[in-house]
């Protein structure tokens, strides 16, 4: 007799406390429609609300529910290594916690993954963001792409996702401090598709990535992922300095065949451009030495504080 297929739906939770109940109802409603043997696991991201206390009413009732509190706010791509790190089904779905990803679509996902792929992607038909998020992810993603070595992004595309015993193994090897999750599988290079599904409202709420944290959020992927800014900055200054040769040999010509040429104006304002180019750069230089102390520190990605129905 063929064991039956043991699937891990794994979620970080955080400001959640009223949406965590109907969320684990949803996902066992479609789940068992499956197969009987799942879990579903909970990694409370140190929210400030009441979530926890709501996980382990839930955890009560039902034990195929798991949770990990982790002792603060380590932010979403921690609370997601968590999740993996726990899990142990077949095949692994991620997704996010407050409804916006359908859990019908798992059936469609566990579906594309029996037809061999190790990673099945979700794409949103619509993003049902606001304007200014929007945006600001269309212009990441154009920047992303044109930054990474080979490795593009789609704008679409989001944490909800399926991936494979092997995938899952494979991503707890890697050792990256700074991490985003999509990026990461990207890198991992295993066979993967993609379906598309709508993106329903919130359940309730407002994003807790705001602009500060999108950006930071941003930065964070571009410098993980790709060296090419450094590269950048060398072909700019290099441009800047055959410029400031050709512009020295100008004011001299101009010294000796007209006399003093006034040009104040125009000086100055090429100095302070050269100077913020500089500081850019050493800006950016400077990003990456701070990634390179955070790695070599090799301080642990997230901290438990509690853990329910886990052996």
């Amino acid at each position: 007799m063929e064991k039956p297929l043991k699937i891990s739906v794994v979620s970080p939770v955080y400001k959640a406390e009223n949406i965590v109940d109907k969320l684990c109802s949803r996902i066992s409603e479609e789940i068992t429609k499956i197969t009987s043997d799942y879990e579903i696991i909970l990694v409370e991201d140190g929210s400030p609300d009441n979530s926890w206390d709501k996980i382990k009413k839930i955890c009560e009732i039902n034990p195929k529910i798991k949770a990990i509190k982790l002792s603060k706010n380590f932010g979403q791509h921690y609370a997601i290594s968590a999740c993996l790190d726990f899990s142990q089904g077949d095949y692994v779905i991620l997704m996010d916690c407050d409804l916006q990803d359908n859990p019908k679509y798992i059936s469609f996902l566990i579906k594309k993954a029996k037809e061999g792929y190790d990673i099945v992607y979700t794409s949103k038909n619509k993003r049902r963001h606001n304007f200014i998020k929007n945006v600001f992810a269309f212009f990441f993603y154009k920047l992303f792409n044109y930054l990474s070595r080979g490795q593009s992004a789609e704008l679409n595309i989001g944490a909800y996702s399926l991936i494979s015993r092997k995938v899952v193994n494979t991503f707890k090897e890697v050792k990256d401090y700074h991490r985003h999750y999509l990026m990461i599988l990207k890198s991992l290079g295993f066979r993967s598709s993609t379906i598309y599904i709508d993106h329903e409202k919130r359940f309730e709420g407002e994003s807790s990535y705001n602009f500060s944290k999108l950006l930071k959020h941003a930065i964070n992927g571009i410098t993980s992922q790709s060296d090419k800014l450094l590269k950048l900055s060398i072909s700019i200054g290099l441009i800047l300095f055959l410029i400031s040769i050709f512009w020295s040999i100008f004011l001299i010509y101009q010294y000796y065949n007209f006399g003093a040429y006034p040009g104040y104006t125009s000086i100055m304002v090429f100095m302070q451009l050269s100077t913020g180019l500089i500081l850019m750069s050493v800006g950016i230089m400077g990003v990456y030495i701070g990634k390179i102390f955070e790695q070599v520190k090799e301080k642990p990605l997230y901290i438990i504080d509690e853990k329910i129905n886990l052996e």
